[in-house]
C-alpha cells in the first residue's frame, strides 16, 4: 500500500506534526507499512498562477517541488493531509500545494481522467489541530480539504480535529488526541 503525507504546518515539533507523527506510528509501528512524509514548509512550492496552463492537458506548466507531489499524489492509495487551522482555514503551505493541484481538477473534470485508485481504493485523512474552541475553523477547513480530496479522486476520508489547542506541545495534554491519531493511522491502512 502506497501511503503519503503532508505536514502543512510552519511549526517543527508542534501540534500539528506531533499528532501526523503519532498518526504514522500507527499505520508503521502497528500496521507495517511505511509513509512518506512531505513537509510542505521546506519545499519550493510556488502560488498557482491561475494561468490555464492547465486546462488542456492537465498537467501544470511551471515546475518545482510540486513536480514530487504529483508524482506520489498519482501513486498514493491513501493520502493525509494534516495541517493547523489559521484563521478559519488550512494553513498557507497546505493552501499553496491544493491549489497547485487545479491541474488534477481539470485532469478530472475537463479532460474525464480521474486517477485511478489502488484495490483497495483511495481513502484520505485530515488532521487538524487548532486554538479556537469553536468548530467553525474545522468545518471551513474541512470544505477545503474535501475539494481537494475529491480532486485528486480521494472519494472518501475521515477527519481528526481538535481544537483549543494552541501552545507549541499542548496537544500532549489532551487526554485522548494522540491514541485517537494512532487508531487513525491503523484504521486508514485497514482494507475494507
Amino acid at each position: 500500500m502506497n501511503i503519503i503525507a503532508f505536514c502543512a504546518s510552519p511549526r517543527k515539533d508542534g501540534n500539528t506534526d506531533l499528532l501526523l507523527k503519532e498518526t504514522v506510528r500507527g499505520i508503521e509501528e502497528d500496521a507495517g507499512f511505511s509513509t512518506r512524509i512531505f513537509d510542505l514548509n521546506s519545499m519550493n512550492i510556488m502560488p498557482c498562477q491561475d494561468c490555464g496552463g492547465c486546462n488542456e492537458t492537465g498537467a501544470c506548466i511551471y515546475h518545482d517541488d510540486m513536480d514530487h507531489i504529483y508524482d506520489a499524489i498519482r501513486a498514493a492509495d491513501r493520502i493525509i493531509l494534516a495541517s493547523p487551522i489559521f484563521f478559519f482555514s488550512l494553513s498557507a503551505q497546505a493552501k499553496a500545494m491544493i491549489d497547485r493541484c487545479q491541474s488534477f481538477w481539470c485532469e478530472k473534470y475537463l479532460l474525464n481522467k480521474p486517477l485511478q485508485g489502488g484495490g483497495g481504493g483511495r481513502k484520505g485523512l485530515l488532521l487538524l489541530v487548532g486554538g479556537m474552541k469553536k468548530d467553525t475553523g474545522v468545518q471551513c477547513a474541512g470544505s477545503c480539504a474535501k475539494a481537494f480530496f475529491r480532486s485528486i479522486s480521494v472519494p472518501e476520508h475521515d477527519t481528526l480535529a481538535f481544537t483549543g489547542i494552541d501552545e507549541k506541545g499542548a496537544i500532549l495534554r489532551h487526554p485522548s488526541a494522540l491514541a485517537e491519531a494512532r487508531e487513525a493511522g491503523r484504521r486508514l491502512v485497514s482494507l475494507p
